[in-house]
């Protein structure tokens, strides 16, 4: 803190001279998200034992974004007391606590809250993660940087399926989630010790804050293009091994091996991407993807046999293009020292529609109709995307440092 009583900033580096701290955030962000998205290919398994039906089902992962949306209340409060690298640590090590009582549990409803709580405890990271990055690593690095934290997500979607689809052979679904809790308690455990980066706090979400973040209509404009580019991995994705098994004939273990194998030209599109996108700018590459996504969405609905399975693969390199030019572009509508707090409010808004209605929307469409009748609903709310980008203002506080 100076004499000004604000808080000194991280003088911005290169992104080859942070290269261990944005891999170190990756890891984090990739133990969280798995934590999340592993019970989609377990969710088959979860509704035999349970007996519930695809609406409850899709009702879990509704709560799971619950608690993703009540992180923003505590998120920026915590990192205002414990720095952005106090919440990195804490929240690694809560998604580990939070994993084991679902390994146990036999209530559909004593599920659906500890989910909500690993959906909270995973939701804490993403603000302070960004800060961070955006903080410690020069703004002509942010894609690389940002495309390799983002490298989380495809990574947990390709890894998730063939965790589930191997480990089924010889464990129950109870028990590969007490092993994952294990292996994010181990890692929280070695970040406490090693961690670095984000020594410096974030703004508390309260009124004054967020009335400065909603006040610009790019602020609601992103919150939407989230909501879409979620529903298309989160979002779709927790249903797919119900869709495959239960109206395109696969047996479980084949329909997770293909979901997982699918989600590999997302993480190759990542790394390329991030490149991009500091090339033809965050408009661009935000539109393209949403535009390509919403028609291979529309086809994943309607398609069947080879053409099925070469648009599953093709969907995911496009969507995943959305979300290191997604998250650049939200750095920029507001000023750097919000940063944290546009990263608190914005992503968890669009999960509870993305991550959380649309599982919701699925399971209960497909109970009175299809599954297929319902992704086809969701790819038209796709190609609206590349509409909305044309009311997008980005770039007013570029000149403007701080963190």
């Amino acid at each position: 803190m100076d004499d000004t009583g604000l808080y000194d900033c991280p003088m911005p580096e290169s992104f080859h001279d942070k290269m261990g701290l944005t891999v170190f955030l990756a890891w984090l962000f990739y133990l969280g998200f798995v934590s999340r998205v592993l019970f989609a290919p377990l969710m088959p398994e979860i509704e035999k034992e349970l007996g519930i039906g695809h609406g409850e089902a899709g009702g879990l992962f509704l709560m799971m974004s619950l608690g993703y949306l009540l992180a923003p209340l505590c998120s920026g409060y915590i990192s205002s007391r414990i720095n952005h690298l106090g919440t990195l640590k804490l929240s690694a090590l809560l998604v580990g606590v939070a994993l084991i009582p679902c390994s146990f549990i036999k209530s559909v409803w004593a599920l659906g809250f500890w989910l909500m709580v690993v959906g909270f405890a995973g939701s804490i990271h993403l603000p302070s993660a960004i800060s961070t990055i955006t903080a410690e690593i020069q703004k002509s690095d942010w894609g690389k940087g940002l495309s390799v934290h983002q490298c989380a997500p495809p990574l947990s979607f390709v890894s998730a399926p063939l965790i589930a689809a191997f480990l089924l052979r010889w464990f129950t679904w109870r028990e590969i989630i007490l092993l994952w809790a294990g292996i994010a308690l181990l890692s929280a455990f070695l970040y406490s010790f090693l961690g670095k980066g984000g020594e410096f706090p974030g703004r508390p979400v309260n009124i004054r804050n967020v009335k400065v973040v909603g006040s610009t209509g790019s602020f609601w404009i992103m919150v939407a293009l989230f909501a879409m580019a979620m529903s298309g991995n989160a979002g779709i994705f927790a249903m797919l091994p119900l869709y495959f098994v239960t109206e395109r004939g696969f047996d479980l273990g084949t329909a997770n091996y293909l979901i997982g194998l699918s989600q590999l030209s997302g993480l190759v599109m990542v790394f390329f991407v991030g490149w991009l996108t500091d090339r033809v700018g965050q408009k661009r590459i935000i539109a393209l993807s949403l535009l390509l996504t919403g028609i291979l969405t529309v086809l994943l609905s309607c398609t069947k046999g080879w053409l099925l399975i070469m648009v599953l693969f093709l969907q995911p390199a496009m969507l995943t293009a959305f979300f290191p030019a997604g998250f650049a572009a939200l750095s920029r509508i507001a000023p750097p020292s919000l940063r944290s707090v546009t990263s608190a409010t914005g992503p968890p808004l669009a999960f509870l529609i993305g991550g959380g209605m649309t599982p919701l929307f699925l399971g209960h469409f497909a109970q009175v109709y299809t599954f297929a009748a319902g992704i086809f609903i969701a790819g038209c709310f796709f190609l609206l995307g590349p509409v909305l980008v044309l009311f997008l203002k980005l770039g007013r506080y570029d000149d403007q440092s701080g963190c």
